[in-house]
């Protein structure tokens, strides 16, 4: 029973892991577990201690936050370098090893190219046509 520790010490009361410790008001009391935190009228952030002495809720709750909000940074950062690095080894692989879209752009350049040949030829074929007819080959 928590309340038996009420106007004794915090290090008293939280030897029991199921107690909380109000230090504005001196009470221990059972930590309420159907919530996360202990509601204000209970006892307020800054003031409830829970584990240890050392540290209130308040400052937890931002330590946390900022403990995860600083491996979440560094887990995106770790992400971005690993697929950045798996970019570069692909784009040093396709180096030596043309890919699928620079084959069809060969393929195409050659197709326009040999088209162009074609015209050419065609055109020089009318064009002397148009010379023998009118006699100036």
């Amino acid at each position: 029973d928590c309340h038996q520790y009420t106007n004794r010490s915090c290090e008293e009361c939280l030897k029991n892991v199921t107690c909380l410790w109000c230090a504005s008001s001196g009470r221990c009391m059972e930590y309420p577990v159907q919530r996360v935190l202990p509601p204000a009228d209970l006892c307020e952030l800054r003031s409830a201690r829970w584990g240890v002495c050392w540290v209130n809720f308040e400052a937890l709750i931002i330590a946390m936050s900022v403990v995860g909000g600083t491996f979440l940074i560094m887990l995106g950062v770790c992400c971005c370098c690993c697929c950045c690095k798996k970019k570069s080894k692909k784009q040093v692989l396709r180096g030596s090893l043309p890919d699928k879209d620079d084959e069809r752009a060969a393929r195409e350049r050659e197709k326009r190219r040999v088209r162009q040949e074609e015209r050419r030829a065609e055109m020089k074929s009318r064009h002397d046509e148009i010379r023998r007819k009118y006699g100036t080959v």
